[in-house]
């Protein structure tokens, strides 16, 4: 079981433990240095506090220890990005998964937002097992530059908001 929790100052260090070896062989390829994980949760503490916001970044938690990072981006006003990682000895337990479907229910029942996208490298399939898992569909690829220049097809995928979770409609009743 996993929880998601906002970011704290007191999370550098396992930032970098999540950003290391294998995590970030289909991400930027470089592991995180602590300077880089300070950064980057001032800019997520940042964000947050922005009005309106734009982007959400949590830690998925198990056992009172964070292991991953994931993050919910508005794109437009109804149309938002998903993207999480996981540290390499956390693999194939099923957090992505659960911390993906909270971050699925937060986005269509908080936000606004009618329709999430992601994508994932070709050579990690489980991400997009992780995908499908929760809903998405595979839509396409879209190329992405890598640092030697080549273009790689990076899988796509795309889930609308289910009917089921769209918020009600409320309607005024005259009083009687």
């Amino acid at each position: 079981m996993v929880t998601l929790r906002e970011l704290t100052t007191d999370d550098t260090q396992a930032l970098t433990r999540i950003y290391s070896g294998a995590s970030v062989r289909h991400t930027t390829g470089q592991e995180l240095t602590l300077t880089q994980a300070q950064q980057k949760v001032r800019t997520a503490l940042a964000r947050a506090a922005e009005t309106p916001r734009a982007q959400w970044s949590w830690g998925i938690v198990t056992t009172d220890e964070m292991i991953g990072l994931i993050a919910l981006r508005r794109r437009t006003p109804t149309t938002g990005t998903i993207s999480y990682i996981l540290r390499e000895d956390t693999w194939g337990n099923g957090y992505a998964t659960e911390a993906a479907k909270h971050v699925v229910a937060f986005a269509f029942t908080t936000t606004g937002l009618e329709c999430l996208e992601a994508m994932h490298h070709p050579d990690n399939p489980a991400s997009g097992r992780v995908l499908t898992k929760v809903g998405f569909t595979c839509i396409g690829t879209s190329d992405r530059h890598a640092d030697d220049g080549t273009a790689v097809a990076y899988q796509v995928y795309a889930l609308p908001v289910p009917q089921d979770v769209r918020p009600l409609q409320l309607h005024r009743v005259p009083p009687t």
